[in-house]
């Protein structure tokens, strides 16, 4: 294997949601740099005795590019492992920045975002017909500022549903912002370490989440997801498994 960056998407926390290409680019790494504050240490249990690991959480950018040029200078094949998938409030659009001007060659493995790791223990489909057909992913302007346009009232506004990062440490903030345009008995849930062992869910709506959350003493690593898919009551099946339908996607 010639000597580059593998970002690889390690999923939401349950070892067994690492796909087989990112469990392979981490069997084969020289050196492993991974987030060891979110990733789940067990994703690296079938790394090379004699693998170089490194544990981002303790470095900054800058040196996590200089442990990366060693590397490169050493024909080494680097694994950069981040939680769930790497698109999505990854941190790896400043590092390829880095990689592409100091000319060194990567790839990128997808991963299993906690967006869908929650959904599954919610046991619902985020779109559902005539109730939501549009998933809004965001999260709170906190120390990382956001576009003005990217508000949570405005993105509310549509009604859809949505699902927060790093927004747990501030729920009031967010549940007051969220009622400027959802209802007040919208159904909200709170998925805290969704895949872990420890998995830990709660429910409610916009009025009573922020209660419930802080009375179970979730503080971070959570996902919020607001709208009516959580609790859709009857409602119309899509047309894809309609006996009149015919579709040559089904």
């Amino acid at each position: 294997m010639s000597s580059k960056v593998i970002f690889i998407g390690a999923g939401p926390g349950d070892p067994e949601l690492l796909t087989v290409k990112g469990y392979k680019a981490i069997e084969n790494a020289d050196v492993i740099i991974y987030a060891g504050s979110l990733v789940n240490k067990e994703v690296l249990n079938h790394r090379k005795k004699d693998s170089e690991v490194h544990n981002s959480a303790s470095l900054n950018l800058e040196e996590i590019i200089e442990i990366i040029k060693e590397a490169i200078e050493n024909n080494k094949t680097i694994a950069r492992v981040h939680t769930g998938d790497p698109s999505i409030y990854g941190a790896i659009g400043e590092q390829i920045r880095e990689l592409r001007n100091n000319n060194i060659d990567y790839e990128i493995i997808p991963g299993v975002s906690s967006v869908f790791a929650t959904a599954a223990a919610l046991e619902a489909e985020l779109t559902l017909p005539e109730i939501s057909q549009t998933v809004i992913i965001t999260r709170p302007e906190g120390r990382t500022p956001k576009p003005s346009g990217e508000s949570l009232k405005s993105l509310a506004s549509h009604n859809a549903t949505m699902c927060i990062f790093l927004g747990i440490g501030m729920i009031d903030k967010v549940v007051s912002e969220l009622k400027e345009e959802y209802s007040n008995d919208t159904p909200v849930a709170v998925v805290k370490k969704a895949s872990w062992s420890d998995e830990f869910i709660v429910r409610g709506t916009l009025d009573t989440i922020a209660q419930k959350v802080k009375e179970a003493n979730i503080t971070k690593t959570a996902m919020i997801v607001v709208g009516d898919v959580l609790n859709p009551g009857d409602f119309t099946p899509s047309k894809l498994y309609d006996a009149s339908f015919k579709h040559e996607y089904r």
